[in-house]
């Protein structure tokens, strides 16, 4: 059931996106994304909303399979997201997937299914985390955030883009680690879920990450941004997970399984982040895959 979830997430999370590309597609690029621009895009672009509603959508099926689920383990499935941006691409706006993007394709693919073999992660309890290990955690993430974003602003621009990306898709990353707990007590009815201070968090981590993520393309071309917003994400799940939720993977041998095919995804991801049906008619699209 969690990995129908999460694969139905990425998949309509792509829908999503490719309408937001063709409700913006026309708008010349800008130095950032900023509420005057988000006005406009409501006001001008209906597509532009419904595309907003699909995400949406989309974050809900994620949240729906993070409430079963190991948080390692759907945020690692949920960077298929980026595969199906390309072929949902090629088929509703034009284009064509050549063979070298249909051979990452397969090759994420096979990846990122070697690494859930591999690690299979199981278990955690985000209930058991104590406030100390909550704010320390916390606290790197964000100065982690922090320090990307200062140095992209001092560096030049295709270091700078990339580290933008990484703090997206750091962001992204623990906006689903903050999931757990609020599920985890929404058994207890809205007073629960309203009284537990990671609901809070999570608004604001999501909300500065909806900023975070629009800006992080905008600040140079996508074969720059799009490895660390796909790639970071999972990442720090995966050590959110193994380490203060308590998450179980394989170990010994399995390791060396889980290394390839981390290789696999990696180079899968870099090779679809170079692909024009990515860029589209603009030198950077208007919305990351996450």
């Amino acid at each position: 059931m969690v990995i129908g979830l999460v694969l139905a997430a990425a998949v309509v999370g792509a829908l999503g996106i490719v309408l937001l590309r063709k409700a913006t597609e026309a708008e010349a690029p800008r130095a950032g994304f900023s509420l005057a621009l988000l006005w406009l895009l409501v006001r001008h672009r209906p597509v532009w909303a419904a595309g907003i509603a699909t995400i949406v959508a989309s974050y809900a099926l994620q949240v729906a399979a993070l409430a079963s689920g190991p948080v390692s383990l759907v945020q690692l499935m949920v960077v298929m997201e980026l595969p199906a941006v390309l072929v949902l691409s090629a088929l509703l706006l034009g284009g064509r997937l050549g063979a070298r993007e249909w051979a990452a394709i397969v090759a994420m693919t096979a990846g990122v299914g070697g690494l859930l073999l591999s690690l299979a992660p199981t278990g955690g309890d985000p209930e058991s985390v104590d406030l100390l290990t909550w704010l320390v955690g916390l606290g790197v993430t964000l100065a982690a955030i922090a320090v990307a974003l200062l140095v992209a602003r001092r560096t030049r621009p295709g270091i700078g883009t990339a580290l933008y990306g990484g703090a997206a898709g750091v962001s992204a990353g623990l906006g689903a680690v903050l999931v757990k707990p609020v599920t985890a007590v929404a058994d207890g009815g809205a007073l629960a879920v309203l009284t537990t201070w990671q609901t809070w968090a999570l608004l604001a981590v999501g909300t500065s990450g909806f900023f975070l993520l629009q800006n992080a393309v905008q600040a140079g071309r996508l074969v720059a941004s799009q490895p660390g917003i796909t790639l970071a994400n999972p990442l720090v799940a995966a050590v959110w997970g193994v380490g203060p939720l308590g998450e179980q993977v394989r170990g010994g041998w399995w390791l060396a399984g889980a290394g390839l095919s981390a290789v696999v995804t990696v180079a899968g991801v870099v090779v679809l982040s170079r692909s024009s049906l990515l860029e589209g008619h603009r030198e950077a699209p208007d919305r990351p895959v996450v």
